[in-house]
């Protein structure tokens, strides 16, 4: 067993970003399909650890203590970057853009229930390899495991979800930039010059040059302070309650309040520059580390059926997103751009939706609107859509 402890784990992400940065450089392929620095670097390490498993018996842990306080901090930056005036003017497609992705989950259950009733599997099991896991990503997957092994007796049900959960974020990683090229390559489409849409100055152009005094950077880091503490006392506060929440939901609207509240009262202007730096390295070292610390030989141990319900699954999600996502939301490019976000946290999370949709703007053109609207959905909206559609089909007499 090789362990790093925190400090290794945290220098190890911050190499692998750099790896991923460098192999990017040098391989026009990866570049062509606007596959995300933090994929390319995480997963090559992700498979390093894998060959040293299997042929030299090496287990290679990482300590994965700051992935959270990472991801949080994160989700902190989305609240506070979220100007209301900013979100009214992408309310109508905000709107829309929720009807999708509510389409998408109970496809996805559809699919799973369908597949594996198909397969002669266990109901349960098509729900986890379903919106549960790849929509709701590890955290969702957990909570819903748990309740499946203790409510419904199904074995294994937290093994499966992590599995299923670390099988959609490699994928949700990997297919959002190949479909958004080919819709902008297939429609020729190219980036609107007119928009009535605000720029969201956060993590729509993450390699912009900031100037930002020491001032400036601790206020900020103060303001995402308090949205972690407050949200997460806010989340333990609700739970056990009908209005239970995950903790990154929490942190996310702590700091919206906290930026508008602010600002209404006069009393401090965020500013956008601090925060979009600090998100942008917190995102890039939360993916880092989630990618490299994936267990692999978990998903070569996935049952033949599970794993036919997952491919399926990615699949559906691609053709979903070039044939509804984008069509619903206007066949443009910023409809393009919403697609390969919407394979981010459909397979994955909000943060891989983001990486995704960095990379095709950093090659093809700016999305003010899926830079604006994306972050809101996937991070608040679809947790609690989701969890509202797992319930309806719960409530369906196929069980047992």
């Amino acid at each position: 067993m090789l362990r790093l402890d925190t400090l290794e784990t945290l220098m190890a992400a911050a190499l692998v970003l750099l790896l991923g940065r460098q192999i990017l450089a040098r391989t026009s392929l990866l570049r062509t399909y606007s596959i995300p620095e933090p994929v390319v670097g995480g997963l090559l390490v992700a498979l390093l650890a894998f060959a040293l498993r299997s042929t030299l018996k090496i287990e290679v842990h990482f300590d994965t203590t700051l992935q959270a306080p990472l991801m949080l901090t994160f989700f902190a930056t989305i609240g506070l970057n979220a100007d209301l005036a900013g979100l009214r003017a992408g309310g109508r497609a905000l709107l829309v853009f929720l009807g999708v992705v509510v389409g998408l989950l109970v496809m996805q259950d559809a699919l799973g229930l369908g597949l594996s009733w198909a397969l002669g599997q266990e109901r349960l099991l098509g729900l986890l390899g379903a919106s549960v896991t790849l929509s709701g990503g590890h955290g969702t997957g957990a909570a819903w495991a748990k309740v499946f092994a203790e409510r419904h007796g199904l074995e294994s049900a937290t093994e499966i979800a992590i599995a299923c959960a670390t099988f959609g974020l490699i994928l949700g990683g990997l297919i959002g930039g190949p479909v958004a090229r080919f819709l902008i390559t297939r429609y020729g489409l190219a980036p609107t010059k007119k928009t009535d849409v605000p720029i969201t100055s956060g993590f729509e152009q993450p390699k912009a040059e900031r100037l930002i005094t020491a001032e400036i950077l601790i206020e900020t880091v103060a303001l995402i302070s308090v949205c972690l503490a407050v949200g997460s006392a806010l989340a333990n506060w609700l739970t056990g309650t009908a209005f239970e929440l995950p903790t990154f939901v929490c942190v996310l609207f702590v700091g919206v309040i906290l930026r508008n509240g602010l600002a209404v009262a006069g009393l401090y202007q965020v500013f956008e520059r601090a925060v979009s730096v600090l998100g942008n390295v917190s995102l890039g070292l939360f993916l880092a580390i989630a990618l490299m610390s994936l267990r692999l030989w978990d998903l070569a141990s996935l049952a033949l059926p599970l794993l036919a319900i997952l491919v399926v699954q990615a699949l559906a999600m691609a053709a979903y997103a070039i044939v509804v996502t984008f069509r619903v939301m206007g066949s443009n490019y910023d409809a393009a751009v919403l697609a390969a976000g919407h394979c981010g946290f459909g397979l994955g999370a909000t943060p891989t939706a983001i990486a995704n949709m960095q990379a095709i703007t950093e090659r093809f053109g700016p999305s003010h609107l899926a830079f604006l609207v994306v972050p809101m959905v996937g991070a608040f909206f679809i947790d609690i859509a989701n969890a509202i559609v797992i319930k309806l089909f719960l409530l369906l007499p196929i069980y047992g």
